[in-house]
């Protein structure tokens, strides 16, 4: 791709749009289709989910501007809310000298198997941490290919949940899996239920659940940016820009309150990406929330710190994606999304997950340091709002425009603006 640098990219007409991303991207026009009305066929969608009736479209938009570890990206998003595409590539813009610099660990995600009615866990847990070596090798001999690939079983744990209570002595055993590409879900299940009738012998107990965990903390994304006093702001109020921003994280990492809606942020662009990408976002936003408590309290995901005359952040999460199976097999938008992307590994695409959500989470405290978040959020509610109203071409600007001036940023308001404008000349 040659730049994901695109000036100007928003005042572009749709058509115009389509065209310098197809241009940007080197995708054929007709690949635009994958995301045009229809381009999910409802007999597709039927097989995809049960009781089908229809489709649910969402607005599908690019974030350009994004360097990430020295490659340009265009970034897909699948999002509802406005401002937060605009957001995030101009948060990008601000990043881009030095671009996002990304880190995925390996893609480990744990399964658990849970054993309960226990006579004595702690002799049990000792009895089955002696069998893990065997328990982890029968477990690899089940996924054979995955393992010659560098993925599979890489490891096997215990750990005492309850000495007695109305499920007797509680333990669980974790499964850690390499799941390589793939998000990864019916893989660790499938090998739980085939190891947990032998795990609960071994400890002479009853098995109980066996399904894999969404706080995936063995498979996490670090992404981390610079942006100098000159791009947070002009004028030379950069460096008030800057403080206020590494303020405002300090917050979040001391209120619980405040880290919610910080985390929030983030999540706006991460879960687009997913989003877009056909990716199962809910596990993603259930380890991410659990992930930020894990030290007992619930603490923010990015934090931003002073360095000299710039901003750095950072951002550490869990983050399982796959690049193969789940929705990718059937949903012509989210094959589309890896392409416009150029994504083929799942580290990858959590590397522009990530770095999306580190935008989105500069962009917002930017404009909570500023003017406050409501005018550019008020500003696009308002080009919205005129068109439900029936405004098109330039009448669109208009009456936004005298909506925000005048603050009352409303549908009925809308709609007699746009009346008044079309009786005048």
């Amino acid at each position: 791709m040659a730049s994901s640098r695109l000036p100007g990219f928003y005042r572009l007409g749709l058509a115009e749009r389509r065209r310098r991303i197809s241009e940007a991207s080197g995708l054929a026009a007709e690949n635009l289709a994958a995301v045009d009305p229809g381009a999910l066929p409802l007999d597709v969608a039927d097989g995809m989910i049960e009781n089908v009736i229809g489709e649910y479209a969402l607005p599908f938009a690019v974030a350009v501007n994004f360097l990430i570890d020295g490659r340009e990206v265009l970034v897909p998003m699948a999002i509802e809310e406005p401002s937060v595409v605009a957001a995030s590539s101009n948060a990008a813009r601000m990043a881009r000298p030095g671009g996002f610099t990304t880190h995925a660990s390996a893609p480990v995600m744990i399964g658990q198997i849970q054993v309960t009615d226990v006579a004595n866990v702690e002799v049990a847990a000792a009895s089955l941490r002696e069998y893990s070596a065997k328990l982890l090798e029968d477990a690899r001999a089940l996924v054979p290919r995955l393992a010659e690939r560098g993925g599979g079983p890489v490891g096997f744990d215990v750990r005492v949940l309850a000495h007695d209570g109305p499920d007797g002595g509680v333990l669980v055993a974790h499964l850690h899996v390499d799941c390589r590409d793939a998000m990864g879900a019916n893989l660790v299940n499938t090998l739980c239920e085939a190891l947990a009738d032998r795990v609960a012998r071994i400890v002479n107990g009853k098995p109980g659940l066996r399904i894999l965990s969404n706080l995936t903390d063995g498979r996490t994304i670090q992404v981390t940016c610079r942006v100098t006093d000159d791009a947070l702001a002009a004028d030379g109020e950069g460096a008030e820009v800057r403080a206020a921003i590494a303020a405002a994280s300090r917050f979040a990492e001391l209120d619980p309150y405040r880290a919610a809606t910080h985390n929030k942020g983030i999540m706006n662009g991460v879960d687009a990406v997913l989003l877009a990408t056909g990716q199962d976002w809910r596990a993603v936003e259930a380890g991410a929330h659990a992930y930020a408590a894990r030290s007992g309290a619930y603490r923010p995901l990015a934090v931003w710190r002073e360095d000299g005359n710039a901003l750095v952040g950072e951002l550490v999460m869990p983050l399982a994606v796959g690049t193969v199976g789940g929705a990718l097999h059937n949903h012509p938008a989210a094959r589309f999304a890896l392409e416009l992307a150029e994504v083929t590994r799942a580290d990858s695409l959590a590397a522009i997950a990530g770095a999306a959500g580190l935008a989105t989470n500069l962009a917002a405290l930017r404009a909570l340091a500023t003017e406050g978040i409501q005018r550019g959020h008020m500003s696009l509610h308002a080009r919205g709002l005129a068109r439900a109203a029936g405004a098109t071409g330039d009448l669109v600007d208009r009456v936004a425009a005298e909506l925000s001036a005048c603050g009352d940023v409303k549908a009925d308001r809308a709609r007699e603006v746009l009346a008044r404008l079309k009786e005048s000349p």
